[in-house]
Order: C-alpha cells, then structure tokens, then sequence
C-alpha cells in the first residue's frame, strides 16, 4: 500500500495522535488503559514511553501515512514459559478504517517480527463486538484459536474475547 509504513513514535507525533486518537468509537474498542478523552499530555507520555522501550523486547510502532500517524501498533512480549510469545494490539484513526491499512500495518509488523526476533507465536484478543478487527486478523493469516466467555468487562457488560493467533512458519 504505497505510503504507508511502520516507524517508532517520535516527538511531533503528539497532534496526529490527539487528532485520531480522541475518538469514544476507538476507545471503546481498546482497553481501559487507552485514555479518552485522549489530550496531548497522553500524546507526549505516549511517545516517551514508547521511546524508552526502544531497546527492550516490546516493540511499539507508529502507522503513517504519508508522513503522519493515523495509529498505532505493538507487540508486548511474554515472560517466563511464554516467552517466545508477544500479544499484538492495533488501532486506527477512524477516517481510515475499512481502506485495509490496519490489515496491511499488521502484515507488516508480523513479517518484521518473525524476522528480527525469535518470536514463535503471536496472538491477540478481541471483544466480541469488534468483528471489523477479528476480519483484519484473518486477512493478516491468524487464526482463532479460542472464545473465552465473558472474559472482559467493559460498559458495565461483560463480552466474550475472540482469541487469534499466528505462528512462525
């Protein structure tokens, strides 16, 4: 998809960060700990927590098109037993969904995973009510794995977590 790449957070990303990240239709999609309202005082703690795991084996990455960031995607790695395994998260500005950069970011971020770590098995959950997201993980090649029932709470409701996966080849 021409313009669109992958990059770590910088300082400047903070306004495209607001700008798409300040939106109740994403943080309903995302975990609590994705602040909303999203100010730029979340932008810029953002982009330096983002900068201070640079080195470690989380890896944070801004999606950019054309220069600007219209999201984010990540993998956090496993400890202990599961360390050979990252969960993966992503979220879009919602001016961009459905054109097929979130699957195209995830795409890429698998292949760079795969080759710049030892990583063998990357996975993801996903509310029951995000089916938009469970199709740009099969379109990225993962699999769902497993439903776990009311495992989440949000809107004082609980939802099944659809769970995907995707492993080294």
């Amino acid at each position: 998809m021409p313009g669109l790449t992958l990059r770590p957070f910088r300082k400047g990303d903070e306004a495209d960060l607001v700008l798409h990240a300040n939106n109740p239709r994403i943080q309903r999609a995302v975990r609590d700990t994705f602040p909303y309202p999203y100010t730029i005082q979340d932008a810029h703690n953002w982009v330096a927590y983002c900068q201070a795991q640079e080195a470690g084996s989380n890896h944070f990455r801004a999606i950019t098109l054309d220069h600007r960031v219209i999201g984010g995607i990540g993998a956090i790695r496993s400890q202990d037993v599961y360390r050979y395994n990252a969960e993966v998260g992503y979220w879009l500005g919602e001016s961009c969904w459905g054109k097929g950069y979130a699957t195209q970011a995830l795409i890429m971020m698998t292949e760079t995973l795969f080759a710049l770590t030892d990583l063998h098995r990357l996975y993801a959950g996903v509310f029951s009510f995000n089916t938009a997201s469970m199709r740009v993980l099969a379109k990225a090649g993962f699999h769902q794995e497993a439903v776990h029932r009311e495992a989440i709470y949000k809107e004082q409701t609980y939802w099944d977590e659809y769970y995907f996966v995707k492993f080294r080849e």
